[in-house]
């Protein structure tokens, strides 16, 4: 199968040209002016704002926990299903494309982009939520007991497992057939071609983008936000530096600062760059772990993850007659609608970086590699913390008071924690730069109808755009803005997984008739 050259459909046609830069003359204004609406809808009243989205969020986790189950399961499926079917074959951008970046760069990029801050702040925390009951526990088992310590990494590991990579992956296989293989742009309303027709030009594919950009700037600008005050409280803790506004402020810039320097460098010498570093940086952090806590622990605790992860994978995946629907609700279907946010923006980074690799390669790379990295992590953060609490050496052992400090206060008490603590503040640095330019690189592509050639300052313009919600919310609104967005940004994944449903039939009627003809 030959690539085919990029059809105009809803990028070219539509598109305007101002001194060079490239916008979509439909999703660029609807999608900036809809963000300015909301950003003030936030300040004009930010705790009645955040009062009302974190009601909204509660309603779509209660009412609809059952659909948001099936889909988190059924994308798992999906995803199994092209990888070990003939279907998997197929390769992005045509029988002869050659991929664009080494296996290592790859999944570096996309890891950084995926979870990597994530990994960061629950790497401790969650495994210790669990074991504690801080929050309620898995399947009801009582906290503090060694089943609860096995639940503990089990449920943990199902958590940052197969479901959110294939979450993401989903709208990966999606906009990389379409757009490397059929010339449709980069972006989610291509999928909608096998379904609609030509109409994925007009009004419905420019809402799904509109709704993409809208819900990848949010969602990236309550993370910054949010994620500012958990880092500025790690280097507060490392470096005595006081955790006052000013500070998360000036980091929240700074970080803004960094990701526009990178990003204007581009994709390969710049993001590529920083990801290789932090996936370097994190090996070494994780290396000093698993010496601090030892190697026969690590070797046990990564077996008992693995093995809890496969044991409780069916239980934790059920949704009916639970006997701890409020831990399901609160933790599993929030999780899963949480990973829908990052969905659009994971999902078409991933695309972007996998051109010339065929859908069972993405598959096989994209669910199994961090799954195997999210065991071990998990294993010798999680597992190391849970040993310091039943050994009685850990502070963590008084309870989970601040979920932003627990990987600090494990690493503290093992040996080289100073040099262990020091790195993961340049981790969380690190990785949110590329999270943030993975966003922008996104939203910049969808605003110019799917044109991936855009100049660097208009890419820059949209990182730009992040950093200023960010600051313009946690300066008048604080955190109850910040986290009012994020619960909306959280229901809004009721939808997503609505239109990833469509997206799956779209794709698969496309495959089949691909290998037919």
């Amino acid at each position: 199968m030959k690539p085919v050259a990029a059809e105009s459909s809803i990028g070219q046609e539509f598109n305007i040209r101002i001194m060079g830069l490239n916008f979509h003359r439909v999703i660029f204004p609807v999608s900036f002016f809809s963000i300015f609406a909301l950003v003030l809808l936030a300040l004009s009243n930010p705790a009645f704002f955040g009062q009302a989205l974190e009601g909204v969020k509660g309603w779509v986790l209660t009412n609809f926990d059952w659909f948001i189950m099936i889909m988190g399961n059924m994308a798992v499926l999906f995803c199994a299903g092209v990888a070990f079917s003939p279907l998997g074959k197929i390769r992005l951008g045509g029988e002869n494309a050659k991929p664009e970046f080494s296996t290592l760069s790859w999944f570096s990029m996309m890891f950084a982009a995926g979870m990597g801050v994530g990994l960061l702040y629950w790497g401790v925390a969650e495994p210790v939520a669990q074991y504690t009951g801080w929050w309620k526990t898995p399947l009801a088992v009582l906290p503090n007991t060694p089943q609860a310590a096995d639940m503990a990494l089990g449920a943990t590991v199902f958590h940052w497992g197969f479901h959110p990579w294939a979450i993401y992956l989903t709208s990966a296989l999606v906009v990389g057939y379409f757009s490397y293989n059929k010339g449709l742009p980069l972006s989610l309303s291509s999928g909608l071609k096998p379904l609609i027709g030509d109409a994925h030009k007009g009004l419905p594919g420019q809402l799904v983008d509109v709704f993409t950009v809208v819900l990848t700037v949010f969602g990236l600008s309550a993370s910054l936000g949010l994620g500012a005050m958990q880092a500025t409280a790690g280097i507060s803790h490392v470096l005595g530096i006081p955790n006052t506004f000013a500070f998360q402020l000036l980091f929240i810039v700074a970080v803004t600062g960094i990701a526009a320097f990178s990003l204007w460098r581009g994709l390969d010498a710049g993001v590529k760059l920083l990801s290789n570093i932090n996936m370097a940086l994190a090996l070494g952090l994780f290396l000093l772990v698993v010496v601090g806590i030892g190697l026969l622990q690590f070797f046990f605790g990564a077996f008992n993850a693995a093995s809890d992860y496969v044991q409780f994978f069916l239980p934790l995946s059920n949704w009916i007659d639970r006997p701890d629907q409020d831990w399901l609700q609160g933790w599993t279907v929030f999780y899963w609608a949480w990973w829908c946010t990052w969905g659009p923006l994971v999902g078409i980074f991933v695309a972007r970086v996998s051109r010339g690799r065929t859908l069972r390669q993405m598959v096989l790379m994209v669910m199994l590699a961090p799954t195997i990295v999210t065991v071990l992590w998990f294993a010798a953060f999680g597992g190391g913390a849970i040993a310091q609490i039943t050994g009685g050496s850990s502070p963590l052992a008084a309870g989970l008071t601040d979920v932003s400090m627990a990987i600090f206060q494990f690493l503290d008490v093992l040996p080289m924690g100073g040099i262990a603590s020091l790195l993961v503040v340049v981790l969380l640095v690190i990785f949110m730069v590329t999270s943030v330019d993975s966003g922008a690189l996104v939203v910049d592509n969808l605003s110019a109808g799917g044109d991936t050639e855009t100049l660097p300052p208009q890419r820059v313009l949209w990182l730009v755009m992040i950093g200023l919600v960010t600051i313009t919310l946690f300066v008048v609104g604080g955190d109850t803005a910040l986290k009012g967005i994020q619960a909306g940004t959280i229901a809004m994944g009721l939808p997503f997984m609505g239109l990833m449903l469509l997206l799956m039939i779209g794709l698969v009627k496309a495959l089949i008739k691909d290998c037919r003809g």
